[in-house]
């Protein structure tokens, strides 16, 4: 299955509580920080909703 690579690029800071706690959910806490994630359809939305913060790569 694929792995999704989702890296935080900006910083939560005075965006909406909601896309504060949706990166979070990600398991992302500062900017740099990086996770590989399975690509399912929740962490897809999750991504969507906060794609002005995170950069994303699929990865084998």
């Amino acid at each position: 299955m694929a792995r999704l690579k989702v890296q935080q690029k900006k910083s939560t800071i005075g965006v909406k509580p909601q896309h504060r706690e949706t990166v979070r959910s990600l398991g992302l806490k500062r900017i740099g920080d990086i996770v590989v994630k399975e690509d399912r359809p929740e962490i897809r939305g999750m991504v969507k909703a906060v794609a002005h913060l995170v950069t994303v790569e699929e990865v084998e």
